[in-house]
């Protein structure tokens, strides 16, 4: 799998010219963080290096990853970095972060000359984009886009102003937003205590302190705040702007310091003198209930420290700046005048009275803001580098580490929950066997990878609930509440797909039964037999389909005649549906492509290793190939959408791709390489699994590495931020699978080359003795 083995070969690198850290300034921990983005995200597509900034009489320690320094008061280190990047062959691209303050020590001809002298194509960030520009300065911009090959701003309206005011030409124009750290959310509550502020309600603002920031505007609102809510401290967190202390010493903080006192805030005021490290920092963030973005500049166009609150669940009181109100538009936030202090205590006021606006407000800003998580940011650069550089850019996606943390945070001693608000489970929700039968597969699947007793208790766990929701008759109910009493939902819907996935579960544990105790063994196997009865009177194809995956793998492990009888069964009666319904340019078993879509054909070639029967293999590979033909595209996989589907003789539906589905059809590739060993099965696995990383019409990720939970879906316009069990089983699913088939594939269920039909005779062979 080209994604996920080490290159031989050089890869071509990216050259990042920006201030960077030990140096103290926001640009440089934006740089910081978007190497580190691109690094995680693409480590095998392309490198990226660092041309430090230095200001004048400033000398910093780098890190490796620095490969050259760039005084920016000296012209001779322009020209040397010019004939060491020009020189460079591995270099295809240079990326420069631009602010003016960075270059004001240059006359602007020098610098023109520098960004005319770089023979590779450039690419330069605006962190400023001023409106009303004068003459002096919309000349200065122009000058600076015509020398570069593309221009990037993190705002909607920094695009809108350079195409406006500057004339500059929109297609040159990308907007990547400012990234945002994903945050575990861990509670407000926990980081209260552990950060002494218990029972406190928390404002508070961040960054380099300057003057700028207007600080004392909510200074002055904070009387009318504490008179109605003694409980409030305002954290004023960071260092004073090393540029200002350089020509102003430490004067704006003493004026803050003295205008606490003045005001008597000392118990409500504390001021956190640090340039603290990012966890420490979206700590801070996370307990924050209210951040304050007072800034009183009207032309800021965006601000980091605004966005990591908005991504830390803070609720957010802002001034107008063109970031603020292109982000906290239709009550994602509430805005304040400039400088309006009285303003701000009544919004701190409206807020801290009213907890549902306050979560509502939340919530709509981190469904406003998901789109900019650093992976995003890094997905969006990295289209840009491939676009100005197509030849030598070749994009792969990283594979994050298996990651199990959401799936035992939604599981408690009695089962999984099923839904998910964000990353934070939802008891209220209740307890499906869907959701238990799937996280028993993917938890069997890791535990075959990653041999480990914490494996066998949620594997107990899961199938103690399959057991409670078994029914005297053979069947399975689906729908248990937190209290574990049944609901009316199941007399009110069709459980037949829910009882088909309890039988794939509980088969291919089965399979495993040599990994795993007698006695859980012992009680999967007797719950099977149980079913048997049951399984003769289902007649819905996708519940028939699962069923015959999990007698197909429980006969792999223990040679069972009635299993084997009900394989052929259920398999008989697919193949008769197929028959009814396919027809030339229609290779399918209904009239329409739903859900699940690909269990349909993988059942009938589980039906075919189980059987021998070769009716089964080539309905199995006719179909599959017709399914794939709709599923894949030139730009990836489109699953069938839940919001229409696809009738015979019609078009799709567009939007509503679901990660059950994007899984689903991987397990089914792998089974489908692994039997006929075509590459192209396997390619199509890569393609599938990149969905899930941000190969999708969004170019999103669907896969959350900081929780180790899945989104709910991908919509038109965004991804749904919900967690649940579905999604998240899905991918582990999916992501072990890849594990199995790309980085363990010795370990393969069927290897290549062997023949069902050797299978076949050795079951029957066992079955005799």
């Amino acid at each position: 799998m080209t994604n996920y083995i080490s290159l031989k070969h050089q890869l071509p690198e990216i050259l990042l010219i920006s201030s960077y850290p030990p140096r103290e300034c926001g640009i440089a921990t934006f740089s910081q963080d978007l190497r580190a983005a691109l690094d995680k995200k693409f480590a095998q597509s392309f490198s990226v290096r660092v041309c430090a900034l230095e200001a004048a009489e400033e000398t910093h320690s780098y890190p490796p990853e620095v490969r050259y320094v760039l005084d920016t008061a000296d012209p001779q280190s322009y020209q040397t970095v010019i004939d060491a990047v020009n020189k460079d062959n591995r270099i295809k691209i240079v990326l420069l972060q631009h602010e003016f303050g960075f270059f004001q020590t240059m006359p602007e001809s020098e610098f023109l000359h520098f960004l005319n002298s770089i023979k590779k194509p450039l690419i330069v960030t605006f962190h400023t984009v001023l409106s009303k520009p004068n003459d002096a300065l919309k000349n200065k911009v122009s000058n600076i886009v015509h020398a570069c090959d593309s221009v990037v701003v993190m705002t909607k309206n920094s695009a809108e102003i350079l195409e406006r005011e500057y004339a500059v030409p929109a297609e040159k124009t990308w907007v990547i937003a400012h990234g945002i750290h994903l945050v575990p959310h861990l509670g407000k509550t926990i980081l209260k205590k552990k950060y002494g502020l218990s029972g406190r309600k928390v404002l508070s603002t961040f960054g380099l302190i300057s003057s700028g920031k207007s600080i004392e505007t909510t200074l002055d609102a904070l009387p009318g705040i504490v008179a109605d809510h003694p409980a409030v401290v305002f954290l004023i967190i960071g260092k004073t702007h090393p540029s200002v202390v350089k020509h102003e010493g430490e004067q704006y903080r003493h004026m803050l310091e003295a205008k606490v006192a003045a005001l008597s805030l000392e118990n409500h005021v504390v001021f956190i003198n640090a340039y603290l490290p990012l966890q420490e920092l979206l700590e801070y963030l996370q307990m924050t209930d209210i951040y304050l973005f007072t800034s009183k500049d009207p032309h800021q166009a965006v601000s980091g420290t605004f966005s990591y609150a908005v991504s830390c669940a803070c609720a957010i009181i802002s001034t107008p700046i063109p970031h603020a109100r292109e982000l906290l538009r239709d009550d994602a936030g509430i805005l304040i005048d400039f400088q309006n202090s009285v303003q701000l205590t009544a919004a701190v006021n409206l807020l801290l009275d009213d907890s549902a606006l306050r979560k509502r407000m939340i919530n709509n800003g981190l469904q406003r803001v998901i789109f900019a998580a650093w992976e995003n940011t890094a997905i969006a650069n990295a289209m840009l580098f491939k676009n100005l550089a197509p030849q030598d850019i070749v994009l792969r996606y990283g594979l994050p580490e298996i990651h199990l943390g959401h799936i035992k945070r939604m599981t408690t001693n009695f089962g999984m929950l099923q839904f998910s608000k964000t990353n934070h489970p939802d008891p209220d929700s209740g307890y499906t066997i869907d959701d238990n039968a799937r996280a028993m597969v993917a938890v069997c699947m890791h535990n075959e990878l990653f041999t480990g007793k914490k494996d066998l208790v949620y594997l107990q766990t899961y199938l103690n609930f399959i057991e409670h929701c078994l029914q005297p008759d053979g069947h399975f109910l689906n729908y248990a509440d937190i209290d574990k009493k049944f609901t009316a939902q199941n007399k009110e819907v069709n459980l037949d797909d829910a009882n088909g996935r309890t039988i794939w579960a509980l088969g291919f544990l089965l399979s495993r039964q040599n990994a795993l105790p007698k006695r859980m063994v012992q009680q999967a196997e007797s719950i099977l037999k149980q079913t048997f009865s049951h399984l003769e009177t289902i007649h819905s194809p996708r519940a028939m389909a699962f069923a015959i995956k999990g007698l197909h793998y429980y006969l792999s492990a223990t040679p069972s005649p009635d299993a084997q009888r009900l394989v052929e069964k259920l398999a008989n009666r697919l193949v008769q549906m197929y028959r009814h319904e396919a027809e030339s340019g229609w290779h399918w078993f209904e009239s329409y492509l739903t859900y699940g879509n690909s269990i349909l054909p993988e059942a009938l070639l589980c039906a075919w290793l189980s059987t021998g029967n070769y009716g089964y293999r080539d309905i199995a590979h006719e179909s599959f190939n017709f399914l794939l033909k709709h599923t894949f595209t030139e730009k990836g996989i489109k699953v069938v959408p839940n919001n229409g589907w696809m009738q015979k003789g019609q078009g799709r539906a567009q939007y509503g791709e679901q990660p059950i589905d994007v899984a689903y059809t991987i397990l089914a590739l792998q089974l489908f390489y692994e039997v006929f060993n075509e590459a192209r099965y396997r390619e199509k696995m890569e393609t599938a699994f990149n969905w899930f990383l941000g190969q999708n019409h969004l170019d999103q990720i669907i896969y959350n590495p900081c929780t180790g939970g899945c989104y709910d879906g991908l919509e038109e316009t965004q991804v749904n931020m919900n967690q649940g069990a579905e999604s998240t089983v899905s991918y582990l699913m999916a992501r072990l699978a890849i594990e199995k088939s790309f980085n363990n594939q010795e370990m393969n269920l069927y290897s290549v080359g062997i023949q069902p039909s050797v299978k076949k005779e050795r079951r029957r062979e066992l079955m005799l003795q």
